[in-house]
């Protein structure tokens, strides 16, 4: 219930005016965004490199409903790209496609994509569509192919939730497209019929699908998004018995959660990235997180109460 409320809260314009004018709430959501500036952003990357970990920059925002608005958004990630380019950063971009107009209109959306897959791709940086709500499951996997196959952009890739009941048949068929996939566990409130609702099978699926998508590496890769320590101990196992080569997987976690489990998987060797958010529309990723582990809003709360 508590889940569900904070997820409810994270898409709640009432909520989010409020939360956002409290200064306490937006120091505490500091630990897990890098901060509200690019430049906030370049500086976390930098210190997560030196620490030898990758990284994935997501431009926070999402649900963009003026067309006119998206240029700012596909500017700065034209921003973001030269800086990792000209900083010589180990770092990828993650982006959504709510971000760049996709409910304006899917031409819109396709054309800002495809215009920060073209800088990208001339600058050899990674680029991962972000995967929202089930509403938008099926455009988003369409306009990756398109994307991949329709205009050759081999950059590109994209997520799959295990919390979604098709997930399984999905991951199947990017299995024989030989599609790199980062498979987490899902952020969003979603229906019965189409989740789900126990942690227990959300799990179950995640186990099963991260061992099936294995076994196609390195033909496919598999980005392992977790911070399920049983998950990540299950991964160690099947990498080492299935002999998957380095190419073909990697483990990520986000900025903030388990730091040090980050520092100890790159130094035993294992390809492990960290997805660093960064911008102003940081209220509905920060409720997400509040509602992925009670530990974090336990943090949040005891935060507000030394204050």
């Amino acid at each position: 219930m508590l889940r569900k409320l904070l997820l409810y809260l994270a898409g709640a314009g009432w909520a989010r005016r409020l939360t956002t004018q409290l200064f306490l709430a937006r120091r505490v959501a500091l630990r897990f965004v890098a901060g509200e500036t690019l430049d906030d952003a370049v500086a976390a990357t930098r210190t997560l490199n030196r620490a030898g970990l990758a990284v994935s920059l997501d431009y926070l925002g999402e649900s963009v409903l003026h067309a006119d608005d998206t240029k700012a958004v596909v500017d700065t990630y034209h921003t973001l790209i030269e800086r990792i380019s000209a900083d010589r950063l180990d770092a990828s971009i993650s982006l959504k496609l709510t971000h760049l107009g996709l409910d304006i209109s899917e031409e819109l959306c396709l054309l800002n994509l495809r215009h920060i897959l073209t800088n990208a791709k001339d600058a050899d940086i990674p680029v991962t569509i972000d995967m929202e709500g089930s509403d938008y499951t099926e455009q988003t996997l369409r306009l990756y192919r398109t994307v991949r196959d329709e205009y050759d952009f081999g950059n590109v890739g994209t997520v799959i939730q295990s919390a979604l009941k098709r997930s399984r048949d999905d991951m199947r068929q990017l299995a024989d497209e030989g599609a790199r996939i980062r498979l987490c566990k899902g952020a969003y409130l979603e229906p019965p019929h189409i989740a789900y609702a126990d942690k227990a099978d959300v799990d179950k699926n995640y186990a099963e699908i991260m061992e099936d998508y294995l076994q196609h590496a390195p033909r496919s890769r598999l980005e392992i998004a977790t911070h399920d320590e049983k998950l990540i101990k299950r991964a160690e196992h099947l990498i080492g018995s299935l002999r998957v080569p380095v190419d073909g997987y990697e483990f990520q976690m986000l900025y903030g959660v388990r730091g040090a489990r980050q520092a100890e998987l790159a130094a035993a060797g294992y390809p492990t990235r960290v997805y660093v958010p960064f911008g102003e529309a940081w209220y509905p990723y920060f409720m997400r997180r509040l509602a992925e582990r009670p530990a974090n809003l336990w943090f949040f709360l005891r935060s507000l109460l030394r204050r």
